[in-house]
């Protein structure tokens, strides 16, 4: 089985747990995720199964859309409800203040990731030292918040609607926000609705994984994904020269090749074979990831 298939994660399983149940359901090992849910998170989850394991690396870099509920008047170590508390103002800012605060994390920044979170320092990851009380140094990192919205303000909560770049932690979202009202805030429920071209109306509840009919029809094949590359059909010569992992000529595609960094390669048969870099000479082409 080669494909991705996208879960809706439910709430208090970390990612790990999700691939765990889908490789003793599926009896396959080759599968992974593209991209980490904290436990409190829910949503979509993309796994990449078998071959589709190969292109991981593109599916975890696209953009992420999520609906975040946050909490104001309190703080907490893992800025998010399940940490232990820090400080807790009781106040809740006005609708505006929020949403000018919100308007000031939109767009490209440096963004300092939560000490309890999955990076690693001097090879440990932080949440490891964090729980051991030993001190933890982080560098920020440069994010982008391509659109952010105040949906609702009830109570002590906002619910806001965010698109950003991979490696973005909405928890640290939570916290510039308290910050930048002075209340102090965390983030209370997280759901991520969109994972680059996967989106929640695709996403299969967890419970289904052990029904192979609902499983097979929710996979999506290689040659589905990563519609935003280039495309191109190869020859027989082409698709015989990929397999060898041997550089392409024009001779070897029915098409221009576009100045991309990226190709993918399909056969006759309409298989994604292989994603291609461009090759040492004008308009050729090196399969740099086969599928084959």
């Amino acid at each position: 089985m080669d494909g991705v298939l996208v879960i809706d994660k439910p709430q208090g399983l970390t990612s790990h747990d999700v691939v765990a149940a889908a490789r003793r359901a599926i009896g396959d090992s080759r599968i992974g995720h593209t991209g980490t849910l904290d436990p409190l998170a829910t949503g979509v989850l993309p796994l990449a199964i078998g071959r589709a394991t190969r292109l991981v690396r593109f599916l975890t870099a696209s953009d992420k859309d999520y609906v975040a509920t946050i909490r104001f008047g309190v703080t907490t170590d893992s800025y998010d409800i399940t940490g232990a508390e820090t400080g807790g103002t009781g106040e809740v800012p006005p609708p505006e203040a929020i949403r000018t605060a919100v308007q000031q994390l939109t767009g490209d920044y440096l963004q300092m990731p939560p000490v309890f979170s999955a990076k690693k320092v001097d090879g440990r990851r932080a949440y490891r030292l964090a729980r051991e009380d030993r001190p933890v140094t982080l560098t920020a990192v440069p994010v982008r918040v391509r659109a952010a919205e105040v949906l609702d303000v009830r109570g002590a909560c906002a619910v806001v609607t965010l698109t950003c770049s991979a490696g973005f932690y909405v928890r640290s979202f939570a916290h510039s926000l308290g910050e930048l009202t002075g209340a102090g805030a965390c983030l209370e429920a997280l759901q991520r609705t969109r994972s680059g071209e996967f989106g929640l109306d695709g996403a299969l509840p967890m419970a289904s994984l052990g029904d192979p009919e609902r499983v097979a029809a929710n996979l999506v094949s290689p040659a589905r994904v990563l519609g935003g590359f280039p495309a191109l059909t190869l020859t027989d010569r082409g698709r015989g020269h990929v397999s060898h992992g041997r550089e392409l000529g024009p001779e070897d595609v029915t098409g221009p090749v576009a100045a991309a960094d990226w190709t993918r390669l399909f056969d006759a048969t309409g298989a994604l074979v292989a994603l291609a870099t461009p090759g040492r000479a004008p308009g050729s082409l090196h399969p740099s990831v086969v599928l084959i």
